[in-house]
């Protein structure tokens, strides 16, 4: 009877360890991560573009419409 008590105690520890071994759960969602101004400034300079095309190209670019 002792053996069997002590099966059932060894039994119930593992149990519980496995348990609290699970991680837990990530969202499966990840965030989206947008542009910096300055990484979208550096890039307009680069195309060497100025005035409205400038501008919509910073703004597309923090919104992650351009390529």
């Amino acid at each position: 009877m002792k053996i069997l008590t002590a099966f059932a105690a060894v039994a119930v520890c593992a149990c519980a360890t496995t348990l609290a071994a699970d991680p837990p759960a990530t969202p499966s969602a990840t965030p989206v991560k947008h542009s910096s101004l300055k990484v979208c400034n550096k890039q307009a300079d680069a195309k060497q573009l100025s005035g409205p095309a400038r501008e919509q190209f910073v703004k597309d670019c923090r919104a992650n419409k351009t390529s």
